[in-house]
């Protein structure tokens, strides 16, 4: 069967081929009649547009390059939703790859969405380089890295303000009456970790409290079980902590489980744990976890508008958003006495 072609569906509809050209390409005008015309000789006919041809001639192809490392965290799959729904909604469709945490895979990943000529990159929860920084930079294709920061200019990028949640994390703590502070940290490579923990340590130390117990989960569920085991040990010098801050939901839903099976202890009665994120999954009654929410919806909307203007060439330069979150106050925490956010 040969393909349809946008000249036999500008006969049918009895309208030039730039017209059919034109109702087929998002942003361009034509009237209402012109367009029903000719989406009705399309659809009796069977056409489809060619958007790799359309690509070759404007050279835009409208389709955005969306990287992310793993989609194990609840929040990423329901921030990429909303990503590739934003960026539909202005015309761009969306090709996912994914990639490792790690500079180099994430080069590799990079490098083989450029040959699809993608007008943007967006990257979540991955790290970049920066030769491939500049790399981006050359062939014209701009970048937005989403819930990560790089230090140093170059790359725009929106996060939550994470240095601001652990503050809040810490002084809600404090405000419990807990002693006993731990801390389970996810990726190490990650800023978002990284900011989370200063932010939290730096708030403690103001208030003269050290960190009773701090483990690595690596923003893995497994990992996370095995540092909340250590975290509990009860051989642990001084006993086991009162609370602990889990650097994302993820692992905190694995640190209360292994408190609860494993170690018996009653959250919030024994031991208050505190989660970052917000995922839908923290509001269950299972878990009711106390949490910072991440704004996914600010998030995603600074992150297109960012990218979508850089392509339209209406960016003002490489920009650092961190969008605060509310801490949001759920039953595994004790809530200090008279406490209002």
């Amino acid at each position: 069967m040969s393909k349809i072609t946008s000249a036999e569906v500008a006969a049918r509809a009895g309208v030039s081929q730039s017209a059919v050209s034109r109702v087929f390409t998002p942003g361009a005008s034509a009237s209402k009649k012109t367009i029903e015309k000719v989406r009705k000789a399309a659809e009796e006919l069977g056409y489809r547009p060619n958007s790799l041809a359309r690509a070759m001639v404007s050279g835009k192809s409208r389709i955005i390059g969306l990287v992310v490392a793993y989609l194990e965290n609840h929040f990423y799959p329901e921030a990429l939703e909303k990503l590739s729904n934003a960026l539909q909604e202005r015309g761009y469709h969306v090709l996912i790859f994914m990639a490792s945490r790690t500079a180099e895979d994430v080069d590799d990943v990079v490098e083989e969405i450029l040959d699809y000529q993608v007008d943007g990159i967006i990257t979540a929860s991955v790290a970049m380089s920066s030769e491939l920084t500049a790399r981006c930079r050359k062939a014209g294709v701009p970048m937005v890295l989403f819930n990560r920061s790089q230090d140093g200019p170059g790359l725009s990028s929106v996060a939550s303000a994470n240095v601001a949640g652990g503050r809040k994390v810490a002084d809600f703590l404090l405000a419990g009456g807990h002693k006993k502070i731990a801390y389970v940290a996810g990726w190490e490579g990650a800023s978002t970790q990284r900011d989370r923990e200063a932010g939290f340590v730096a708030r403690l130390s103001e208030a003269g409290v050290e960190l009773h117990a701090r483990e690595v989960g690596d923003f893995h569920i497994e990992k996370a079980r095995d540092a909340a085991r250590r975290v509990f040990a009860r051989d642990r010098a001084g006993g086991p902590p009162d609370a602990v801050f889990v650097a994302n939901d993820h692992m905190a839903f694995a640190v209360m489980d292994v408190a609860r099976s494993e170690f018996g202890l009653a959250v919030p009665g024994d031991v208050s744990i505190v989660g970052y994120d917000d995922v839908p999954i923290a509001g269950w009654p299972a878990y009711d976890l106390t949490t910072v929410r991440q704004p996914a919806n600010q998030m995603v909307a600074e992150t297109v508008d960012l990218l979508i203007a850089e392509i339209d060439g209406e960016g003002r330069g490489p920009r650092k958003v961190e969008i605060d979150g509310p801490l949001i106050i759920r039953g595994s925490a004790r809530v200090p006495e008279g406490w209002s956010e």
